[in-house]
């Protein structure tokens, strides 16, 4: 009783059962991919230092500052490698790929946001 008498296979089955828990079918919960967690910090924070931009040039009715501009650039780098680091996160085996889901459309929304401001700019 409690594991006192137990032989080492028997306190090793008990472990293994208890690991697996109530999961479906017995299988082990995967760890978020390495790769997809950056890429998520790195495409919503792009998506959130583009709109901060956006939103001080809209306060200051259109006369921004460089700095504005060169932190709009910013944003893009770090969404085009929020893209590509999600790519790169779905080649990982056995991971939990939620982060990776995220960080792509996230990506691609700050991408397409700027070169819509930046075209229509041009025009």
């Amino acid at each position: 009783m409690f594991g006192i008498g137990k032989s080492a296979e028997e306190r090793h089955r008990d472990k293994e059962k208890k690991k697996r828990g109530a999961r479906k079918y017995g299988q082990a919960n995967f760890k978020h991919s390495r790769m997809g967690i950056v890429s998520c910090i790195n495409s919503i924070g792009g998506l959130l230092i583009l709109a901060g931009c956006i939103f001080y040039a809209f306060m200051a009715r259109g006369n921004a500052h460089g700095i504005i501009g060169g932190l709009a650039v910013l944003s893009l780098v770090l969404s085009i490698n929020g893209v590509r680091l999600a790519i790169r996160g779905f080649r990982e085996r056995e991971r939990n790929y939620l982060t990776c889901k995220i960080g792509l459309p996230a990506g691609f929304v700050s991408v397409i946001l700027f070169l819509a401001i930046f075209i229509g700019g041009l025009s």
